[in-house]
């Protein structure tokens, strides 16, 4: 008998747990653009002289990968969404916590939202996702990326709406063909010459910020955070490089889940779910310390959801 038929799956407990919606935080008045502002952020320009060297010491993303691995412990959390679905959030997943965890962790650590342009260091004026999807899941299936934004308050339900309305509009489509698409293809389509002078051009724009903001909003390069799951595909996560054109700064990958056994202090043992994380970072962006910090609240708060159902007391700006 396999290890994974021997996991009984927890019960569903129909409790309502949804509280009742709750106001918003109140927003810091909007800071005035200043030289050397980007129209996707503002230019930190009190950080350590150390980190301002470092994005000239590596200046290109591809430089400064840095790896973690972590797991995170998901019986609760498979607990959490099976109540959600049974409350009438239709395919409710780890997905939509994992997005609000980090949403949420952004909100009180907002150095991961950082990003290197121009060898500069900006803080993101939004929260902003990436995700590839398919519309189908077979081979042939074409995919495409979709964006959301989110705002630093917004809780576990505002998440699932937002990230399924993005999904949902790109599947209704005839075709999966989002904006990005379409721009991709017409520059695919210039005879190879012209596509690599374009493609400078581009590169050359994004260093001085000159990018028009619809290509920005349309581009998967651009955001806070890009996340895939090799789950969906039945294989475990990888280590996903990032890319040096654009201002992503963290690539996340996890996988199927696993049984792990567990000794407790009676001395007998009990089984739990895991998941497994794979994360790609630009180390530029903010130090060991605060990348270590960010990584333990996001694994906290996956482990226990139910905090991502108010919203937070505060929302941390980033230094100046």
């Amino acid at each position: 008998m396999s290890q994974e038929t021997l996991v009984q799956e927890p019960p569903v407990n129909n409790t309502e747990i949804t509280p009742a919606a709750e106001p918003r935080l109140p927003r810091p008045a909007p800071r005035k653009k200043r030289r050397g502002d980007r129209k996707d952020g503002r230019r930190v320009r009190t950080a350590p002289a150390m980190a301002k060297m470092t994005a000239f010491i590596m200046k290109d993303r591809c430089d400064a990968l840095n790896y973690f691995a972590d797991e995170i412990d998901v019986t609760e959390t498979d607990v959490f969404c099976k109540r959600m679905i049974a409350e009438g959030y239709e395919n409710f997943s780890f997905l939509h916590i994992m997005l609000a965890a980090y949403v949420r962790t952004v909100s009180q650590k907002p150095a991961i939202n950082r990003f290197i342009s121009g060898q500069r260091i900006y803080a993101r004026n939004n929260i902003e996702v990436n995700m590839v999807i398919k519309k189908d899941m077979r081979e042939d299936s074409p995919d495409t990326a979709i964006s959301v934004v989110f705002e630093p308050d917004d809780t576990v339900l505002d998440v699932y709406e937002k990230f399924n309305a993005a999904v949902q509009k790109e599947k209704d489509k005839e075709e999966l063909d989002s904006g990005f698409d379409k721009t991709a293809g017409k520059l695919a389509s210039l005879p190879r010459p012209i596509l690599r002078l374009a493609v400078r051009l581009l590169f050359w724009m994004d260093y001085h910020g000159l990018l028009p903001k619809f290509l920005t909003d349309l581009s998967p390069f651009h955001g806070s955070m890009i996340i895939t799951s090799m789950g969906s595909l039945g294989i475990k996560p990888i280590y996903h490089h990032l890319y040096n054109f654009g201002n992503l700064p963290v690539f996340i990958s996890y996988g199927v889940k696993r049984t792990a056994y567990r000794m407790k202090r009676d001395g007998t043992t009990e089984h739990r779910r895991m998941m497994d994380l794979k994360v790609v970072t630009d180390e530029r962006i903010c130090d060991g310390f605060c990348y270590a910090a960010a990584f333990k609240m996001i694994r906290r708060l996956v482990e226990h959801p139910e905090v991502l159902l108010r919203r937070p007391e505060q929302i941390v700006e980033d230094i100046d």
